[in-house]
């Protein structure tokens, strides 16, 4: 069988991080690996290294050691800027606070990754504005809230429109930090269960951080990060 050179979209081999003050790693993963298209659960407790993954996966952190390969790329062999425009390009994120920004709105915040990746603008099929609305709407946000800024929404509300820009432009991956934490269980399986929905539509990879085991059920696929880290180290 051919095997296409992205069949994993994430492969850690050997990874140790350690923050420049510490004297032992954060983490210490032997081995990761996500195939694309799939739908992974990341657990475990707060402390446990969840927030310094993501960050290797995004290039906002460079591995100590190992290998860290994102769509086949290493993302250590790239400078700054390019892992910056690699991060633009391929992954859309939905921050736990959702990083939208008060002043702009919904439409705005949504398109915004298309202003800073030429590459998500062109996967976008016609006019930018119409495909935003329609990914709106999929995802329940009442069309009366189009063009009010985003501070006057409510945290669900908000939280729709986070994962509208995070998926604007069919991004190879979607990461999701916590996303659901500020809401009840019947909203979190609600969202969950559109974006699940809107990554297929996408054909995303979604790797979804999350200390709630309640929300496992809805991922094929779960690693705890607390077993897999040899480290044991802490945040």
């Amino acid at each position: 069988m051919d095997i296409k050179p992205h069949h994993c979209v994430v492969e850690l081999n050997q990874v140790k991080f350690t923050w420049p003050s510490n004297d032992k790693p954060t983490l210490d993963i032997p081995s990761l690996s996500v195939k694309r298209g799939e739908h992974l659960f990341i657990k475990g407790p707060s402390g446990c290294g969840k927030s310094t993954l993501l960050g290797l996966l995004t290039g906002i952190h460079t591995a100590t050691s190992g290998k860290v390969s994102v769509l086949g790329e290493a993302l250590s062999s790239m400078t700054g800027s390019q892992r910056d425009k690699f991060r633009a390009d391929n992954i859309g994120y939905i921050f736990q606070q959702f990083n939208l920004l008060p002043y702009l709105n919904v439409i705005e915040n949504v398109t915004l990754p298309c202003q800073f990746s030429s590459h998500r603008r062109q996967q976008v099929e016609g006019d930018l504005i119409v495909n935003a609305k329609a990914l709106l709407d999929k995802l329940h946000l009442p069309s009366s809230l189009l063009d009010k800024p985003v501070a006057e929404l409510s945290i669900g509300q908000q939280q729709r429109v986070a994962a509208a820009r995070a998926l604007i432009g069919h991004p190879n991956i979607i990461i999701a930090d916590e996303p659901t934490s500020s809401l009840d269980f019947d909203n979190r399986s609600a969202f969950i269960e559109l974006l699940l929905e809107q990554v297929n539509q996408a054909n995303s990879t979604l790797l979804f951080v999350s200390h709630d085991p309640t929300l496992e059920a809805f991922f094929d696929k779960t690693i705890n990060l607390q077993q897999l880290n040899q480290a044991g180290g802490y945040l």
